[in-house]
């Protein structure tokens, strides 16, 4: 069986021909890593791969709840046009100090505002005026159905909204397992069994985070 080192490796490999090295990118993990952030932002493929996405939509206004030091926020800002514009919502205050330094060394300031304060408070004061295109949820897991429901009401008709860490090393489909995380994601999946406004999909992935996944959404 396949283990975290060579998800790893496979991540590194490929890496290699398809993500160049990034000053600003590189800064974010380091300051991150420098003040004690948790080390739980995407991975260097995964933004890329949120980056791609957002620009195969051709989105201009992106909501991400979750911003830690803002790695993905940079991945994210980077594939907007001139006049684009990304709000992320983060908890901590400390977070955010950290983020606006790697986003201002970045020089994404004018296109990125951070909203500092629990995101299910203020998702719920934000309005649809214009629409989202693009919404990413990464933030804390038993969360999860608050976020999504706002980001429902905020995200355009035909809008994608990503929510990340809903594998958890297969925990969430382990019957036998309970925690809040896993609880939480189980209660996004199972309220979107039943969604009429939405279709989605969960794909597994594997690498340099370990085994987890994304639910992938689209506004119908």
């Amino acid at each position: 069986m396949a283990s975290i080192e060579d998800w790893t490796r496979s991540d590194v490999y490929h890496n290699s021909f398809l993500i160049s090295d990034d000053d600003a990118l590189a800064h974010a993990q380091k300051t991150s890593a420098d003040n004690g952030l948790p080390a739980i932002a995407v991975s260097v493929a995964q933004g890329k791969y949120l980056n791609l996405l957002v620009r195969s939509i051709g989105a201009k206004n992106i909501l991400e709840v979750g911003t830690l030091g803002g790695y993905s926020t940079i991945w994210l800002a980077r594939a907007l046009p001139e006049d684009g514009k990304l709000i992320t919502l983060e908890l901590s205050p400390k977070h955010a100090e950290v983020a606006r330094g790697n986003i201002a060394y970045a020089g994404l300031t004018n296109k990125v505002e951070i909203i500092v304060g629990p995101a299910a408070e203020s998702i719920k004061k934000l309005q649809p005026e214009p629409f989202f295109d693009f919404i990413f949820i990464d933030a804390d897991k038993p969360g999860n159905l608050t976020y999504f429901l706002e980001a429902k009401r905020l995200v355009k008709k035909g809008g994608v909204i990503i929510v990340d860490n809903v594998v958890r090393q297969g925990r969430v489909a382990d019957p036998s397992y309970s925690d809040a995380n896993v609880e939480g994601v189980r209660k996004f999946i199972g309220h979107l069994k039943t969604d009429s406004d939405v279709d989605a999909t969960t794909i597994a992935t594997v690498g340099e985070k370990g085994w987890d996944g994304f639910t992938y959404i689209i506004r119908l």
